[in-house]
């Protein structure tokens, strides 16, 4: 199977204002989905972020710690588990799971203005290029909002796309 990958490349947005408003968006279709971060400890930050990021507005999700982790619409984890069956996996800190195929689409959040991360997005965007995956670059708009950039299809049937 070939995951949907999306990169949202943070121009305008810090990742705490981006996450909230890509996984409302997912939430409001009825999609379920897995946050995956870097560790325990933020994972604690994106927690209380969800329950806060507005006055009068929040996600409903839960995390590792829960015991009811497979009825929980998002999913906060610093692990590979994916215990609410969800379809839509969004990468933060530059984690990368060992297989994105269990997901229809994936969502990789990068900070623009940190090299090490951009760094991290072009080595998963040349490997999962290669393993085959639909590919599309975002860029923040001045408005806030996201401008496909660039998309790269799967290669076809028994060739592998190189740099």
């Amino acid at each position: 199977m070939s995951t949907k990958v999306g990169f949202y490349h943070l121009v305008l947005w810090p990742l705490e204002k981006a996450l909230p408003a890509l996984v409302g968006k997912a939430y409001a279709s009825d999609l379920k989905v897995v946050i995956m971060a870097g560790s325990a400890e933020r994972v604690a930050h994106l927690d209380t972020l969800l329950w806060t990021f507005e006055a009068d507005s929040w996600l409903p999700h839960g995390t590792m710690r829960d015991l009811d982790a497979d009825r929980q619409p998002v999913y906060l984890t610093d692990g590979e588990e994916n215990p609410n069956a969800a379809s839509v996996l969004v990468l933060t800190d530059g984690v990368a799971p060992s297989e994105l195929d269990a997901y229809e689409r994936c969502l990789v959040l990068f900070d623009g203005k940190d090299d090490a991360a951009l760094a991290q997005a072009r080595r998963q965007w040349s490997a999962w290029r290669q393993q085959g995956h639909e590919l599309i670059y975002y860029q923040q708009t001045e408005q806030g909002g996201w401008q496909e950039k660039t998309r790269t299809g799967p290669p076809p049937d028994g060739i592998i796309a190189t740099d």
